[in-house]
């Protein structure tokens, strides 16, 4: 990858990767730290990755880093523990993206980074996997829980209107 490829790569998907770690970070400050962390990454291995690889490059890396940012930080919560499916959506709102958003938050952080790249994202389910170190069929299945969860949390289309 030349110099410019580089370049157009910061350009083309910056916003991007920022919003998909910031949607599991929550966090301003850690999202841009992981953003720059992963463009960095990429600086360093310009002359391996090809340009067509890059945003699954990307992905990829900056996925890695928020999960051993996770860890670093400890901040893993049990299933067991978090009490998710005990959780509903009863409140009456008008704005759907706020809920969702609620709701997005709720999920584990497999659940929501599945479910963020390929709904948010729109990547494949090879390519997710790809990403995320898990095969097409766990994909499937992780994507599968978290849609049912976010139904089972919204509810009625009524309660979101």
């Amino acid at each position: 990858m030349t110099v410019d490829e580089f370049n157009g790569c910061v350009d083309l998907y910056a916003d991007n990767l920022y919003r998909f770690i910031l949607k599991n970070v929550k966090d301003v400050h850690k999202a841009k730290d992981i953003v720059q962390d992963t463009y960095e990454k990429l600086w360093l291995k310009v002359n391996d990755v090809e340009s067509t690889n890059a945003k699954s490059y990307m992905f990829t890396t900056a996925y890695r880093t928020f999960i051993d940012s996770v860890r670093r930080d400890k901040k893993q919560e049990r299933l067991e523990e978090s009490h998710l499916f005990a959780v509903s959506h009863t409140k009456t709102y008008s704005d759907a993206k706020e809920v969702l958003n609620e709701a997005l938050n709720k999920l584990p952080e497999l659940q929501r980074t599945v479910i963020m790249l390929r709904d948010y994202e729109g990547y494949a389910y090879d390519e997710i996997g790809e990403i995320t170190g898990l095969n097409e069929s766990q994909v499937k299945v992780y994507i599968f829980r978290a849609r049912k969860f976010l139904k089972s949390y919204i509810g009625s289309i009524e309660a979101v209107i």
